[in-house]
């Protein structure tokens, strides 16, 4: 078992086989440097137990591709604010599988909407004067056709 800790002191338990799906965590065991509990100051207890729990999920003996893709669109289906912070967790921890799943649901979240209604998702605020947008609208018009 290797031992986390989270930036804000959680502790977490994870098989060393869930923890080598992170190319962090695995160069840090490969170095015999997990023998204490290995501080990850990036990452929150909260995102820090559903990166674990995705770990787990993903080295589980006797799971199916179906399973496993029904059950990581159930991992992603949480608030934007949520899905946010999983992203520079698994960049953090270099975990290319939980990584590209967390940017593939983004890109869905956002394909086919229109400058407002993704400024709305990502709680963007328009800090151009009317003119100043209009003179980019003109500049760019490719980007909004």
């Amino acid at each position: 078992m290797i031992t986390l800790k989270s930036s804000d002191g959680e502790t977490f338990q994870i098989e060393e086989a869930a923890a080598l799906l992170s190319k962090l965590l695995k160069n840090m065991i490969d170095d015999n440097c997990a023998s204490t509990p290995i501080p990850l100051p990036n990452v929150n207890g909260k995102i820090l137990a559903k990166v674990v729990e995705f770990c787990n999920k993903h080295t589980e003996a006797g799971v199916d591709a179906e399973t496993l893709r029904a059950w990581n669109t159930e991992f992603v289906n949480v608030e934007a604010a949520t899905l946010f912070d999983y992203i520079p967790a698994a960049n953090f921890l270099d975990i290319p599988t939980l990584l590209e799943l967390c940017c593939q649901t983004v890109a869905d979240m956002i394909k086919g909407k229109t400058p407002e209604e993704i400024k709305k998702i990502f709680n963007i605020k328009n800090d151009f004067t009317p003119e100043e947008e209009e003179e980019i609208r003109g500049e760019k018009q490719w980007a909004f056709e």
